[in-house]
């Protein structure tokens, strides 16, 4: 028989270090078990060990943020649910 799983909800935590211009996001806690990759330019995706996308780093913050008013896109798709 198979067993019904629900997906456990996890939080959402974000910080901005403003002196060294990064900005985290993360699904849950931070782990030091999450692996790091670099996705594109100055943007780092930490993934668990199925490959799940539990959070980003973006470097250089500032330099990325558009001075035009429009969204800047991210290498990363997430379904939001509100809690």
């Amino acid at each position: 028989m198979k067993t019904k799983t629900k997906p456990v909800a996890s939080q959402l935590f974000y910080f901005f270090d403003k002196e060294a211009d990064v900005f985290y996001l993360s699904k849950g806690r931070p782990s030091a078990r999450d692996s790091v990759q670099e996705s594109k330019d100055d943007i780092l995706l930490r993934t668990d060990s199925k490959g799940n996308v539990r959070g980003f780093t973006i470097l250089n913050f500032s330099k990325h943020q558009s001075g035009n008013g429009r969204p800047v896109g991210l290498p990363i798709r997430a379904d939001w649910v509100a809690v």
